[in-house]
């Protein structure tokens, strides 16, 4: 997953294109969207993920898989601003990424803002390993979604740089800017990750009750030893507005 250095722009796409992969899958994996025979075993550093393959007795892994290629062609083209998976009505997957034509940007309104030509290859590992792990403790400790679960997935882009006739492949255009979440929700910082090229950030919306159920010493002290606050509510993000 990880190369040596990350010096140029593709070195960078790269690495988002596969961390994005990595986290969609932990995601269906942990919350039981797919079969196990939709997944194959990879290693993260020392960190042992599951990573969805196309699977001819799995029609639902395999139109996500293209779904997740349509992304990537977004992404290349620096179109892509963020998308949202939505499981069912109650439970919301925000993937957020920034970049620029020009080089390193990282004004990613971030709470631990740094400067861009200090962000090394080292820090770009460390934390998408911290966002895996997080994205772990946090679905292993969910309540349980419905049986009649529904996996779709909608894309936002910089309007300023996309084509308005511009759909990527495995998409139509929306019908609506919105959506409608039941149930009291809860948005939680799930984790970012920077390069000098590109920043990711995740963050989930689940219904409140769903996280009243969860063991908060889980929480805090679990296998990762992460405290509460990685996984703060976010009720006031100014990108978000």
């Amino acid at each position: 997953v990880f190369p040596n250095k990350i010096s140029t722009e593709q070195q960078s796409l790269m690495l988002v294109k596969r961390l994005l992969a990595v986290a969609v899958s932990c995601i269906t994996y942990l919350r039981g969207i797919f079969p196990e025979s939709a997944y194959g075993t990879r290693y993260m550093d020392d960190v042992s993920v599951k990573i969805l393959r196309e699977d001819k007795n799995c029609p639902g892994s395999t139109q996500l898989v293209k779904w997740m290629l349509g992304c990537y062609d977004a992404l290349q083209k620096k179109y892509f601003n963020y998308w949202i998976c939505l499981q069912t009505i109650t439970e919301c997957y925000h993937f957020k990424f920034k970049y620029t034509q020009n080089g390193p940007l990282l004004d990613f309104s971030s709470k631990n803002k740094r400067n861009d030509s200090t962000i090394t290859c080292a820090d770009t590992k460390k934390a998408s390993i911290l966002l895996i792990r997080k994205i772990y403790v946090l679905m292993q400790n969910l309540s349980p979604l419905p049986n009649d679960v529904c996996l779709t997935m909608k894309l936002f882009y910089y309007d300023e740089v996309t084509p308005s006739d511009y759909q990527p492949p495995g998409f139509k255009e929306g019908e609506c800017e919105g959506m409608i979440f039941e149930g009291e929700p809860m948005y939680l910082n799930v984790g970012e990750v920077p390069t000098p090229f590109h920043m990711l950030k995740v963050k989930v919306t689940t219904e409140k009750q769903r996280m009243e159920n969860v063991d908060k010493s889980i929480l805090k002290h679990g296998e990762t030893s992460m405290p509460l606050e990685v996984l703060r509510v976010d009720r006031d993000d100014p990108e978000e507005e």
